[in-house]
């Protein structure tokens, strides 16, 4: 009774993810609608294009490319069907009684500056009491952040670890995009930054090799992680054997990875400059938004309204296009934001483009609601 009561509470302030709520409509639409919304890894570069399985009778399974591509993408927790999506962060900290605490950003991601004034509400001194009311973890997503599509530096990085130090809190630092970076050289990671055994990072194989593989690893003091595989021991027991040895055959054939890592970031490279090509022609006076150096998002705010929501949920797919509107990704999602999220991933440059003559098309009818929808 105990711990149906806790799965109770602990689940008292789940509320639907935005996303889901748009997934009807896009099932029955899909098939006309350009993908921008989703983070989904394109499945043309999944290394793993078809498979077979001998059973014990002797009888061979075979699965052709287009069931590896669904076999290898993202899936919905409720099980195999033909959308996908993930759960936000904060939806999955807000059951479980965290306070959660925003801090300002710009085109780097995390102000160290507006982090620094956010903590000073405290003393540094109290994080050496017991049961003190001090942050406990910094969570960031360094790299292409989604949904900003933000990269912190290398002085940004020193600065937010400085804190950390100060005022003694850990950091989670998930980077799914760290091997899609687009600059040649790579920022620091916090993890190297660290000497006192406060960084947890998570990293993945999702964007590399495949999103439906879902095997990722964490790298961390060891009674942290000690901790994290107990939690695993007495839920799942442990990640799929044949995923993680598949994966590592794959690294081993692909030369420890390092062709199949630079022919994928290539690849989100090229989409990337596609998309800034197209918004550049298209959106300039209309939209602002900041060129990302990672990731495989474009975060856009839309000039003249204050939220996107309406905008996009009520008239975005009947125009046969699909993206995210900001609120989806706010802590509040309740709260109106001029901010949309578009993902590179999926699209090809001719689909990007003929979203862009569309554009040019109605331009000339003066309604620049109609003009914004029809390029995103």
């Amino acid at each position: 009774k105990s711990k149906i009561i806790h799965l109770e509470i602990s689940r008292k302030g789940t509320k639907p993810n935005p996303r889901h709520e748009m997934l009807p409509d896009f099932r029955e639409k899909k098939s006309s609608v350009i993908m921008i919304s989703g983070g989904m890894p394109n499945p043309n570069y999944f290394p793993f294009k078809t498979a077979s399985f001998t059973i014990e009778d002797g009888t061979t399974i075979e699965m052709g490319e287009a069931v590896m591509k669904r076999a290898l993408q993202y899936s919905t927790t409720e099980g195999y069907s033909p959308t996908a999506n993930c759960p936000m962060k904060q939806q999955q900290l807000k059951p479980l009684g965290c306070n959660i605490i925003k801090v300002p950003t710009d085109k780097h991601g995390i102000i160290p500056k507006a982090l620094k004034e956010i903590l000073s509400r405290w003393r540094p001194e109290d994080a050496k009491k017991l049961n003190n009311n001090l942050p406990k973890f910094l969570y960031t997503v360094p790299n292409g952040s989604n949904p900003s599509g933000t990269s912190l530096t290398a002085d940004c990085k020193k600065k937010i670890y400085q804190l950390a130090r100060c005022y003694d809190f850990l950091i989670i630092e998930d980077d799914p995009y760290y091997f899609l970076q687009f600059e040649k050289t790579k920022a620091p990671t916090f993890l190297s930054m660290d000497v006192d055994g406060r960084v947890i990072r998570c990293d993945t194989f999702s964007k590399i090799i495949s999103a439906g593989l879902r095997l990722g690893f964490l790298t961390g003091p060891k009674p942290l992680i000690d901790r994290v595989i107990l939690h695993i021991q007495s839920s799942t027991m442990h990640a799929s054997t044949f995923t993680q040895v598949s994966a590592i055959a794959q690294l081993h054939n692909y030369l420890t990875g390092l062709c199949l890592k630079t022919k994928v970031m290539e690849f989100y490279r090229t989409q990337r400059d596609a998309m800034l090509a197209a918004a550049d022609k298209w959106l300039k006076g209309l939209a602002e938004w900041h060129v990302p150096t990672a990731g495989i998002f474009l975060w856009i705010k839309i000039k003249g309204i204050s939220d996107t929501y309406q905008m996009i949920v009520e008239n975005a797919l009947d125009r046969g296009v699909s993206l995210i509107p900001g609120q989806s990704f706010s802590i509040d999602s309740s709260a109106p934001t001029p901010y949309c999220r578009a993902s590179y991933s999926f699209a090809s440059p001719d689909q990007m483009d003929q979203v862009s003559v569309t554009a040019g098309a109605v331009h000339h009818w003066g309604d620049l609601h109609d003009q914004i929808l029809l390029f995103l």
